[in-house]
């Protein structure tokens, strides 16, 4: 009975640790995890640019001396919660033995699988397992206009080896998906499909889309985890912001090695502590740190000798503040986008189109002239949609109604206040041909810099 009653224990201990949690606890725990490793190593380490020639061949990745258990030493020497590897980066190179593709580590001098000796060895130290892949990939002519099927199919395929194959993954940093550098649409490789793919695998992987350039800082837009690039002029409001986020910054110049990295000054680790570490902890940011090994795939000196003057400096205090609670990230398609507007009379050049133009720096305005200002989107057929926001780019609205157009008549899904700059509305699935919004009490002239609607699959 002893021996039941304990097998009994161990299984639904084990259970237990890979239960689905909400949300909201992932973001608070990856917000606990304050400070981590950025890992750029790929196939650019062996050239003198971050982005290679798309057809360097695989002969030229050849670390002859690879020392994962390096890395982990030297994150924990920092006293770092956990490292991110980059799996795939823009130029398509995989670090993994898959299936989806020839160019990989596989056939290389390597011929070892280096996602599965990171994870061990990070796991070894009792670091936490991050992944990075890229959407963009010009060796494969995954970039705009090439973009086919094919290509979403090897990338879903990825990123099933990747959740099969690797134990469990605390996260997956994604690149060159909306971003300006890479311009890939999220209907080109189609985001819920990818998203869902992801948590589908482990529903307890936070998914986060290195998107923050474009979309506002006060609402997730596809991302679970809003995401900050310092490198590209990137900064988070440390005073307002109350959104699960991620900073980032690489200890040398750029992000993957280049020869003068050994001989060049890192960051300094003051610096690092008292401005970027201490700072964004306090505001629900975790900040991530980016080591690049070098050719023979092993951490420099220096950035080793910084990363150990770190962790004399800083200790892990344990939990953050507690988060509160925020709106579940949009990552449906906006099918409001670039279809026909129309508004009441306009002020000035900011006209109906740009409050749909998928570009939240542009925005309609309605003329101060007008009592009763209204805004609206013709979805051209009847559709299936049961979300919509309203991301104002002056703040001003107070008393609204949102409505759709049926059967000759006009439904009210939402009437009342929404104090926030981006108005998350969900209901229950309606159909209809036109979306529109009534302003019945404003404080300044109304704004919109963008109205999406979206039918979210749930």
């Amino acid at each position: 009975m002893k021996k039941n009653a304990a097998f009994l224990f161990l299984f639904l201990f084990s259970l237990s640790l890979f239960a689905q949690k909400s949300l909201h606890t992932l973001q608070q725990e990856f917000a606990d995890l304050r400070f981590g490793m950025f890992i750029h190593f790929n196939i650019p380490t062996f050239s003198s640019d971050d982005w290679p020639d798309p057809n360097t061949p695989v002969s030229a990745f050849n670390p002859t001396m690879l020392d994962c258990n390096q890395w982990a030493a030297a994150a924990q020497s920092a006293n770092m919660s956990y490292g991110c590897l980059t799996t795939k980066h823009h130029s398509g190179f995989c670090l993994w033995n898959t299936k989806s593709t020839d160019y990989n580590v596989m056939n290389s001098p390597l011929k070892r699988d280096i996602v599965k000796e990171y994870v061990d060895a990070f796991r070894a130290k009792g670091l936490k397992v991050m992944l990075y892949y890229s959407i963009l990939d010009t060796h494969h002519y995954l970039r705009p206009g090439h973009i086919t099927q094919k290509h979403v199919e090897m990338v879903k395929e990825q990123i099933r080896e990747l959740f099969t194959n690797y134990g469990e993954i605390t996260a997956l940093f994604i690149d060159g998906w909306e971003s300006p550098w890479a311009r890939i649409t999220y209907d080109e490789i189609p985001f819920e499909d990818i998203y869902l793919l992801i948590k589908s695998l482990q529903p307890n992987c936070l998914v986060m889309d290195l998107n923050a350039a474009k979309y506002p800082a006060s609402a997730l837009f596809y991302s679970d985890i809003k995401s900050y690039e310092q490198n590209a002029g990137e900064k988070m409001d440390q005073e307002n912001n109350l959104l699960p986020s991620m900073s980032c910054l690489p200890v040398n110049s750029q992000w993957f090695w280049k020869k003068d990295f050994p001989t060049s000054p890192v960051k300094d680790a003051g610096y690092i502590v008292n401005s970027n570490i201490i700072p964004l902890n306090k505001a629900f940011c975790n900040f991530i740190f980016n080591v690049a090994p070098n050719r023979q795939g092993l951490i420099d000196d220096n950035a080793l000798a910084l990363l150990k003057e770190i962790g004399a400096l800083w200790k892990n205090q344990g939990p953050v503040a507690p988060l509160a609670g925020c709106e579940a990230p949009v990552i449906s398609t906006n099918i409001a986008k670039h279809k026909a507007a129309d508004s009441s009379w306009s002020w000035d050049m900011q006209i109906s189109d740009l409050a749909n133009d998928d570009d939240f720096k542009t925005y309609w305005e309605s003329n101060m002239h007008v009592k009763n200002p209204w805004y609206e989107v013709d979805l051209s057929v009847e559709k299936p949609f049961n979300m919509v926001t309203v991301t104002e780019a002056k703040k001003g609205i107070q008393q609204y109604r949102i409505q759709y157009f049926t059967h000759e008549k006009w439904e009210t899904v939402f009437e009342g206040t929404n104090p926030h700059t981006v108005k998350i509305h969900r209901f229950d699935r309606v159909w209809g041909s036109k979306v529109r919004i009534l302003f019945d009490s404003f404080t300044a002239n109304p704004t919109i810099a963008e109205l999406g609607v979206y039918d979210e699959r749930r």
